[in-house]
C-alpha cells in the first residue's frame, strides 16, 4: 500500500482519498493499485453501499498522470514501464466507470488528465468554485486519455472536440453547463455533504441537490454557438480554416487559432479521430483498447518527450512538434497510432 492514498471506511461508505498534495494528487502505479485493491474490495463487502473520492489538502484534485514517469519511461526504457502505468491506470478507469455501486466524486480543485480519468466515471460528480478541469495534452504531444475519447465525444455541441484540441480550461459552473459534473456545490459545504452521505448513503442524489442554490453563469455558453460552428469537423485543417477566415473580425476565434498554433499537430489529428471513433463504439472497454493502442505508439513518438520537456521540465513553452504542421501529419501516420497491437499486448479490463 501506499501513502500517496487515504482509503479509509466510514460505516456504510468507502471513502478513497488522494494524498500527494505536492504533486498536486497527480496519479502513480502504486496510487491507481491501492485505488483499485479498495474498489475490488468493497465491491464484494455488502456493508459498504457507496463511494466518496476527493483528495486531501491542497488546491488539486488530481492533476493528472505521473508525467515525469512516463517521460523518463519514453527516454530510457522504451516506454516499457509507461506501457504498464498506462494498462492499470486504464483497468482503474474501466473499473470505475462499470462499478455496481455509486461512486461521488469531489473535483473541488485542479482536475486534468488522469483526474478526468477517475471523475467522469463516478455517478456523482461534484464541482466547486475551486474546480479547474482541462484535458491538456495537446500542449505535451500525448492525448486525451484516460476515458477521454469516450467521455468528450459524448458531451454535446462539440464541446469535447474544442477541449481536447486546445486544452482549454473550465470552472465548476462551466462544467456543470456542460455536463461534465452532474452538481454544483460551494466548497464550505463539502464536509457538511460528505457528512450527511456517510449518514445515508442511499440519499446521495437528494443530499447533493437539496442545498445549493444557484451556481455562476458558465462563460463557455456565450461562445458556445462558435464552438459548434469552428469546430463541427473531424478534420483538423477544416477547423484551422474556419478559424481563419472570421478571426480578422472576431477575436475568441483568433485566440484559439493562436491557442492551436501551439499544440503538437499529431496530437490534434489523433484528438479528432479518437473522439469520431468513439462516438461509435459500444462499450467502454472497447474505447480503452483503442486508447491503449495509441498510448502505446505515442509514448514513444518525439512529441511527448519534446512536449514535456518544454511545458514541464524546461519550462520554456517552446516545443519543436515533429511533424512540425497539420499538413506533414499523414493519414499513413495516424493509421499506426491507432492499428491494432500485437496478440497479448493489447490493453484488458481487470479480472
Amino acid at each position: 500500500m501506499t501513502d500517496d492514498v487515504l482509503i479509509h471506511k466510514h460505516g456504510r461508505v468507502g471513502h478513497i482519498s488522494l494524498n500527494r498534495p505536492k504533486a498536486l494528487h497527480a496519479l502513480t502505479l502504486d496510487m491507481c493499485h491501492a485505488m483499485s485493491a479498495a474498489l475490488s474490495d468493497w465491491a464484494d463487502d455488502d456493508s459498504v453501499e457507496a463511494i466518496v473520492l476527493d483528495h486531501a489538502e491542497g488546491r488539486g484534485f488530481c492533476a493528472g498522470g505521473d508525467i515525469a514517469f512516463l517521460r523518463n519511461s519514453a527516454l530510457n526504457d522504451g516506454g516499457v514501464s509507461g506501457r504498464k502505468f498506462f494498462h492499470d491506470e486504464y483497468q482503474l478507469n474501466h473499473q470505475m466507470m462499470t462499478y455496481a455501486k455509486p461512486i461521488v466524486a469531489f473535483m473541488d480543485g485542479i482536475t486534468m488528465g488522469g483526474g478526468v480519468g477517475i471523475a467522469l466515471p463516478a455517478k456523482f460528480r461534484v464541482a466547486t468554485e475551486n474546480t479547474r478541469f482541462a484535458m491538456p495534452e495537446t500542449g505535451i504531444g500525448l492525448f486525451p486519455d484516460v476515458g477521454g475519447g469516450w467521455h468528450l465525444s459524448r458531451l454535446g455541441g462539440r464541446v469535447g472536440q474544442f477541449l481536447a484540441l486546445t486544452g482549454a480550461r473550465m470552472d465548476g459552473a462551466e462544467c456543470l453547463w456542460a455536463g461534465i459534473a452532474t452538481h454544483y456545490v460551494p466548497s464550505e459545504m463539502l464536509a457538511e455533504l460528505k457528512a450527511r452521505i456517510v449518514e445515508k448513503p442511499d440519499r446521495i442524489a437528494g443530499i447533493l441537490s437539496e442545498p445549493v442554490g444557484t451556481p455562476p453563469k458558465a462563460r463557455i455558453e456565450s461562445n458556445a454557438d462558435k464552438i459548434a460552428k469552428h469546430f463541427a469537423s473531424d478534420r483538423y485543417e477544416d477547423i484551422l480554416a474556419s478559424l481563419e477566415a472570421v478571426m480578422e473580425d472576431d477575436d475568441w476565434a483568433a485566440k484559439e487559432r493562436d491557442t492551436l498554433g501551439t499544440k503538437s499537430p499529431q496530437t490534434c489529428k489523433v484528438a479528432l479521430r479518437q473522439l469520431a471513433d468513439s462516438s461509435k463504439l459500444d462499450s467502454f472497454a472497447d474505447n480503452m483498447v483503442m486508447e491503449y493502442r495509441i498510448a502505446s505508439r505515442v509514448l514513444t513518438r518525439p512529441d511527448f518527450a519534446e512536449g514535456v520537456r518544454a511545458v514541464i521540465v524546461d519550462k520554456t513553452n517552446d516545443p519543436q512538434w515533429d511533424p512540425a504542421t497539420p499538413e506533414e501529419v499523414s493519414e499513413d501516420l495516424i493509421d499506426s497510432i491507432f492499428a491494432a497491437l500485437p496478440e497479448g499486448e493489447e490493453w484488458v479490463p481487470l479480472k
